[in-house]
């Protein structure tokens, strides 16, 4: 956003604003947070620019046809598009090979099947980056016998610490938690077959890992552990850097592609990608030995994947604008944000800390009535398959389950802190989070 551009944008926002009843108080903030956002916007404007012209450049070697826009049937021999698909996959995320399905429903799936396959029958896995997240512990920690906060034999878990001492996770900003390094070394003492690390922080008070970071802690692990197989969970993060976790050194990537690569089209389905003979391995553990490259049918989905793939720069930089927006909006409101407008960001979500029960669930009714679908919801904590507490979500995508469309979500547990994600439309995500704020400001007066 050009410096002269900014009172045109002010004024039509404020326009906007009037137009759904937003007190002046309000408007008066979310016109200074614009202000705040606009250098960091120009920035991601730009990220926008080389993103998608690594992705432009990957679909020009990829050579579509209007015939790899046909999908298949049955069990999907000679799958022409989901070839190419996969090709142009690998080449965007910098990897050898990619396996693309629609049969993978989710990150976790893939990633529970990635690691399952690595391991064998009795092989060990060290999640290097703390606790995975409830739903991945439920699905592949537990069943190696880990108790929750515990090890076992084939399994161990590094820690984060407060970096200020006699301070508890839970009540630290991210940026004041570093990974234990004796910890670390603990861990990867025993050589484990695979290393895990999740790039976002998911519900956890630890920063999420820049793609250097990543970087700097495989090396850390190849000198300690140069056996092991390092598999990196790429949720949330995909385009958010020009470089991804192949490039520093993962051998295999794990991610969804109805979060970033789907660009808010793509209708379904998860990806691995890597090493080529470690992809191949992974994908017959998911169908069969000898089959796993050569089968799955896309339906008729193949235009979509590609369209949302394409789209997927734009629709990054856009989340990526919603979000400062919004950091900007409640820190001028006083809570506590993370990242902070202008800070280090490597994923599509963006952390408020709220405080209390009654802030949360005014945050995701204020925010669910914008959403495009089930605007007319209210969102009401429940128990969700993987996780200990309950949850509290607003969503309403084209997609199901396409968080990255417009979405927040939070464990009902102190210290209360909401995780706003995507925002694929800048504007909504803007008024959104507008109306979020509004019911959080009626719910404290």
């Amino acid at each position: 956003m050009i410096q002269r551009q900014l009172p045109l944008v002010q004024a039509a926002f404020e326009r906007a604003a009037e137009r759904f009843g937003f007190s002046q108080e309000l408007i008066d903030q979310g016109r200074c947070a614009l202000g705040d956002v606009e250098t960091v916007w120009a920035r991601w404007d730009a990220h926008g620019i080389e993103a998608g012209a690594k992705v432009f450049q990957a679909f020009q070697r990829a050579a579509l046809t209007e015939a790899h826009l046909a999908g298949t049937t049955g069990y999907g021999y000679h799958d022409a598009g989901r070839d190419a698909y996969e090709r142009l996959l690998a080449d965007v995320l910098q990897a050898e090979s990619a396996f693309a399905r629609l049969q993978l429903v989710s990150g976790t799936h893939a990633i529970v099947a990635s690691i399952t396959a690595l391991l064998g029958a009795s092989g060990r896995l060290c999640s290097i980056t703390g606790p995975p997240y409830d739903t991945l512990r439920k699905a592949l920690v537990e069943p190696l016998g880990a108790a929750a906060g515990g090890g076992s034999p084939r399994y161990r878990e590094a820690r984060w610490a407060a970096s200020k001492p006699d301070a508890g996770a839970d009540s630290q900003a991210a940026s004041d938690v570093g990974l234990d390094e004796a910890s670390v070394s603990a861990c990867l003492r025993d050589q484990p077959e695979v290393i895990f690390i999740q790039r976002s922080r998911g519900y956890s008070p630890r920063p999420s890992m820049r793609v250097r970071d990543i970087a700097a802690l495989i090396a850390t692990c190849k000198q300690l552990s140069p056996q092991s197989l390092i598999v990196v969970d790429n949720c949330y993060g995909e385009l958010v850097e020009l470089e991804e976790p192949t490039a520093a050194g993962a051998d295999v990537i794990v991610g969804s592609l109805i979060k970033n690569l789907g660009g808010g089209i793509a209708p379904g389905g998860a990806y691995i990608a890597g090493r080529g003979a470690l992809v191949a391995a992974i994908a017959d553990h998911v169908f069969a030995p000898g089959l796993g490259l050569k089968v799955g049918p896309t339906f008729e989905a193949s235009r979509a994947l590609f369209a949302g793939l394409h789209r997927a720069p734009r629709a990054v930089c856009e989340s990526l604008k919603s979000l400062e927006f919004a950091a900007a909006l409640f820190e001028r409101l006083g809570y506590a944000v993370d990242p902070q407008v202008g800070g280090t960001r490597t994923d599509i979500i963006q952390a408020v800390r709220l405080g209390d029960a009654r802030a949360v669930t005014a945050f995701a009714e204020g925010l669910q009535r914008f959403l495009a679908v089930n605007s007319h919801a209210r969102p009401e904590p429940g128990p969700v398959p993987g996780y200990d507490d309950p949850v509290l979500m607003a969503g309403g995508s084209f997609v199901g389950g396409s968080t990255m469309e417009l979405s927040c979500d939070a464990p009902m547990r102190p210290p209360f802190d909401m995780y706003l994600q995507g925002g694929t439309d800048c504007v909504q995500g803007i008024l959104a989070t507008m109306n979020a704020a509004a019911h959080v400001m009626r719910a404290r007066a």
